[in-house]
C-alpha cells in the first residue's frame, strides 16, 4: 500500500481487519470456529469453520447474506456496551456461541437472533425479540436463550419455533441475564446466564444498580441529545447487587444462596458439562476468593477451595476450571503464579501462568511465561508431564478442545503472524488476510538497571548517523498490560514515531505481569511513585550506553493508564520530562471504578492517602511544561471529568496546557479520521514542544 503509515494504520484498525480470530474448539476437537473478515480494510467479520478431520474450510454465516446492508447495523444499547468492555471495532458477526459439539452456532445481527446449523450448512433467523444479544445454543441444540431488554428469552432453535420469557422484572434498575460493569470491565467475565448439561435450567445472574450512583455522558456537540445515564460505581461507593437464580424453563425459581455481604463480587461462574454449578466469589477488598459448589435444586453453596492473599487474590482468564473431577486454580505461590491442582503445585516457580485456555479429562492447555517479554502454549497431561507446545520467540495464544489445540503467533519483529491447527494427526494452517505495514519495526531489547527492567528502544529505520535524538517515552506501565514484548504489533507506532526523528523507548517497570506476585504487588498502595521511578531510572540506565539519547529532550506519551503516567511525568518531574500527550488519562482516582481503584489503593475512606499522593489535581500548580490532554466525551471508562477537572486545576493555577475533547468518541478511538489525526497531531505538538 501507498498510503501513508497513520492513514494505513487507521484504515486496517491497527492491522487487526483480515487476521482470524475469537476461536473455538469442539469438545471432541473435530471442529474449529472463528470469525474473520475479507480483507485488510474490511470492518464485516464473517463467521467461518474449519473441519480439524478432513482439514476442509467454509463459510458459515455471511453478513452480507443476512442483512440488506451490513453497514447499516443497529446495535442494541447492551450490545454496544458489551462491544465497548471487550473493546471490540469490529463489525459483523463480532460474537458466536456454540454448543459443546459446535453443531449449532447462535450469534445476533441488527439486534436479531440467529442459528447456523453446522450439519446442514444453514444460518436461520430465530423468531426472537428484537433487541437481543449474546444468544447462546443449549448443550442439545434444540433451544437458545438470549438476553433481550432487562430480561432472559429463550427460543427454539427452528425458524417457526417458540420464544418465550424465561424471567424478567418490571423494577427499571434490575436486570437478569447481563454482566454489570464491574464484572465486564474489570474481572473478565463478560456474560450472566449459564445452560445446564440438560438443557433444562439455566444459572442466570441478577443484577440491581438501584444502590449504584448515576454518572452522566452528555454530547456537546450535539446539545439537543439528553444526556446517557449510566449506572457507574466509582472507588469508595455502592457496587451493583449481583446474586443468582437456578431458573426452570417453565419459569420455576431456586436462588442461589452465598454470603453477600462478605463476597459481594460474583467474578466467575460455570455449569456445563458438570452436574453442578461452580461459581467464584471475591470480597469487596479482594483479599480472598472462595471457588464454591451450587447444589442446582437447593441453592446451597458448599465452598471447594478458598484463596487469600494480604494484598489482593488476582483475577486469571479461564480459572477456575476441571481436569476431569480436579479443580484447577491458579494462584500465586511463593515467587511464581501457579497451576495449583487440587491443592497440588503443578508448574514450577519459573513460570508465570497468565491464562488457561482449556482443560479435560486428559490435559490442561495454558500460556505462560519463562521470560516476562514472551508468552508460550504449554500444556500439562493427565501424567502431570508438562510440555511447552510453542517454539519460536514470540507472544502466544491458544484455544483448545479434545486433541485439538489452535495455535496464534501475531507476527514477530522478525516473522509474520500464523495460525495453525494442531491435531494429533497433523497440523493445518488458517489463513489470515489482514493487512501488512508500511514499516518494519526494529526494536533492540535491554535488561536495564538494578531492578533488571525490560525496555525496547527504537530508532530512526533511516537515520543511521550518531547525532543526538529527543527521547519519547511510550510506555503504558500500569497492572495488567505490558508493552515490551516480541510482538510486532506492540512496535508500529512506536517505530512510526522514531522514523518521524526519535529516539523511543518503552519500559515496563513494577506493577506489570510477568515478572512475579512481589513485582506486581509492589505498586500496593502506590500506582504513581513506583511507577515513575521506574521509567527514570530505565532511561538513565539506557543513557550510559546509548549516547544518541538526548535527555535534555525528553517528552511522553500514553493512553488511559499511560495517558496518567505521562501527565504524571511532567506534573511530578519537569526536570526529567519536557512535554507529555495524555490521552485518556484518570487524574483522580476517586473517580474511577470500585474492582480496579480499590485493588491498588484500597477504600477511600480507609486509605484516602493512597488517593491524595497519587491523584493529578494535586500538582496542577507544578505544571511548568507542555501538556496536551486528549479525551473521548463519550468514555463510559475513564470519564471526560478526569480531563476536565484537571483542566480546570490547570487553569485556576495560571498554568497554559491544551486539551482535544473528541465529541463521540469512546475510551477506544476506532474511527478512521480520528485514529490517523490524533497521530498527525501528536507529532505536531511533539515537535513544537521539543523544538
Amino acid at each position: 500500500m501507498t498510503e501513508s503509515f497513520p492513514r494505513q494504520h487507521a484504515r486496517t484498525r491497527g492491522f487487526t481487519l483480515g487476521a482470524p480470530r475469537s476461536f473455538t474448539v469442539s469438545d471432541d476437537g473435530h471442529r474449529v470456529a472463528y470469525l474473520r473478515s475479507e480483507s485488510e480494510v474490511d470492518p464485516v467479520n464473517r463467521l467461518w469453520m474449519l473441519d480439524a478431520v478432513t482439514g476442509t474450510e467454509r463459510l458459515v454465516a455471511d453478513p452480507a447474506q443476512l442483512l440488506a446492508d451490513p453497514s447499516d447495523e443497529i446495535l442494541p444499547s447492551a450490545e454496544r456496551a458489551r462491544r465497548e468492555r471487550a473493546r471490540e471495532s469490529g463489525g459483523g458477526i463480532v460474537a458466536y456461541a456454540g454448543n459443546p459439539e459446535l453443531s449449532k452456532i447462535a450469534f445476533t445481527l441488527d439486534g436479531r437472533v440467529f442459528l447456523a446449523d453446522i450439519t446442514n450448512g444453514t444460518a436461520d433467523l430465530l423468531p426472537a425479540e428484537p433487541g437481543a444479544f449474546d444468544p447462546r445454543p443449549s448443550p442439545d441444540g434444540q433451544r437458545v436463550a438470549y438476553v433481550s431488554g432487562a430480561g432472559l428469552r429463550v427460543v427454539d432453535a427452528a425458524p417457526h419455533g417458540r420464544d418465550q420469557q424465561v424471567i424478567v422484572e418490571t423494577d427499571d434498575t434490575v436486570s437478569w441475564g447481563s454482566a454489570e460493569f464491574i464484572a465486564a470491565e474489570e474481572m473478565g467475565r463478560s456474560r450472566g446466564f449459564w445452560w445446564s448439561p440438560d438443557s433444562q435450567r439455566l444459572l442466570v445472574a441478577r443484577v440491581d444498580t438501584a444502590p449504584v450512583p448515576i454518572w452522566h455522558i452528555a454530547s456537546p456537540a450535539d446539545p439537543a441529545a439528553a444526556p446517557v445515564p449510566m449506572a457507574y460505581p466509582a472507588a469508595g461507593t455502592v457496587n451493583a447487587d449481583v446474586s443468582l437464580a437456578i431458573i426452570g424453563l417453565h419459569g420455576n425459581r431456586v436462588d442461589v444462596s452465598w454470603d453477600r455481604d462478605a463476597y459481594e463480587y460474583l467474578a466467575r461462574a460455570s455449569w456445563a458439562p458438570r452436574t453442578n454449578p461452580v461459581i467464584t466469589v471475591q470480597s469487596r477488598d479482594q483479599r480472598t476468593a472462595l471457588v464454591l459448589e451450587v447444589d442446582p435444586d437447593t441453592g446451597a453453596t458448599t465452598e471447594r477451595t478458598r484463596q487469600t492473599d494480604s494484598h489482593w487474590v488476582e483475577l486469571v482468564p479461564g480459572a477456575p476450571t476441571w481436569m476431569g473431577e480436579r479443580l484447577v486454580i491458579v494462584e500465586d505461590r511463593g515467587s511464581a503464579r501457579r497451576l495449583v491442582i487440587d491443592g497440588i503445585e503443578a508448574t514450577p516457580d519459573t513460570l508465570q501462568v497468565r491464562s488457561v485456555a482449556a482443560a479435560n479429562e486428559h490435559r490442561v492447555v495454558f500460556t505462560a511465561s519463562d521470560d516476562p517479554t514472551e508468552v508460550h502454549v504449554w500444556q500439562l497431561d493427565a501424567g502431570g508431564n508438562l510440555e511447552r507446545l510453542t517454539a519460536a520467540p514470540g507472544v502466544h495464544s491458544a484455544a483448545a478442545g479434545g486433541g485439538t489445540t489452535v495455535i496464534l503467533r501475531p507476527a514477530g519483529t522478525d516473522r509474520e503472524a500464523a495460525v495453525e491447527v494442531v491435531t494429533p494427526n497433523e497440523r493445518i494452517p488458517i489463513t489470515t488476510r489482514a493487512g501488512a505495514p508500511a514499516l518494519s519495526p526494529s526494536p533492540q531489547f535491554f535488561v536495564v538497571g538494578h531492578r533488571e527492567l525490560r525496555t525496547a528502544v527504537l530508532y530512526p529505520s533511516s537515520n543511521s548517523r550518531d547525532e543526538p535524538l529527543p527521547v519519547l517515552l511510550d510506555p503504558y506501565g500500569g497492572p495488567h498490560a505490558q508493552r515490551v514484548l516480541k510482538a510486532r504489533s506492540q512496535f508500529l507506532v512506536s517505530q512510526w514515531f522514531a522514523d518521524q526523528g526519535f529516539a523511543v523507548v518503552i519500559t515496563d517497570g513494577r506493577g506489570t505481569p510477568a515478572r512475579g506476585p512481589a513485582w506486581e504487588r509492589a505498586v500496593g498502595g502506590d500506582l504513581a511513585h513506583p511507577v515513575l521511578d521506574d521509567q527514570i531510572d530505565a532511561l538513565d540506565a539506557l543513557a550510559e550506553h546509548h549516547p544518541r539519547l538526548d535527555l535534555g529532550r525528553v517528552a511522553v506519551r500514553g493512553w488511559s493508564f499511560g495517558g496518567y503516567l505521562a501527565a504524571l511525568a511532567v506534573l511530578a518531574r519537569p526536570d526529567r520530562f519536557h512535554a507529555a500527550i495524555a490521552g485518556a488519562p484518570v487524574t483522580d482516582w476517586r473517580l474511577y471504578d470500585t474492582h480496579y481503584t480499590e485493588r491498588y489503593l484500597g477504600h477511600p475512606d480507609h486509605n484516602p492517602d493512597a488517593y491524595t499522593c497519587t491523584s493529578l489535581l494535586e500538582l496542577a500548580e507544578g505544571l511548568t511544561r507542555p501538556l496536551l490532554l486528549i479525551c473521548g466525551l463519550a468514555d463510559d471508562n475513564v470519564f471526560a471529568a478526569h480531563t476536565l477537572q484537571l483542566s480546570q486545576a490547570l487553569f485556576e493555577a495560571g498554568r497554559p496546557h491544551q486539551v482535544l475533547p473528541l465529541p463521540g468518541v469512546t475510551h477506544m478511538t476506532p474511527q478512521e479520521q480520528v485514529a490517523e489525526n490524533l497521530l498527525l497531531l501528536q507529532r505536531a505538538f511533539l515537535f513544537d514542544s521539543l523544538g
